[in-house]
């Protein structure tokens, strides 16, 4: 999956600085241009995320509340309004202490792996 953010970044002028999983939700802490909504972001984000999930594991659609992958919420803020980059950064980072920790440099984004 790492490569379908990379995809997205190409595309849309959004840049993944860290991704973080925990057992039933993901944290990303991205950088855009201004013209680019959060809206649109999340939208594009969740779309071809889970579209590339479903074409690699047909079966987990199946097994999913209504099919869907995502839910229709999220959470956005903006760096500076509750700390600083390195803050946030390492917050998403430390996201789901039993499992690998996925950031740019390592992994795909589900490998749910015990630690």
């Amino acid at each position: 999956m790492l490569e379908v953010c990379h995809g997205i970044s190409e595309g849309y002028e959004v840049n993944f600085l860290e991704i973080g999983i925990d057992e039933d939700h993901v944290h990303f802490l991205v950088q855009s241009v201004p013209m680019v909504s959060v809206q649109s972001i999340v939208q594009k984000l969740k779309s071809l995320t889970a579209r590339e999930i479903f074409s690699r594991n047909p079966e987990v659609k199946h097994v999913l509340w209504g099919g869907k992958f995502w839910t229709s919420g999220y959470y956005a803020n903006t760096v500076g309004a509750y700390g600083s980059e390195e803050v946030i950064s390492r917050y998403v980072r430390d996201q789901g202490k039993q499992y690998v920790k996925i950031s740019n440099e390592q992994g795909t984004l589900f490998d749910f792996e015990s630690i």
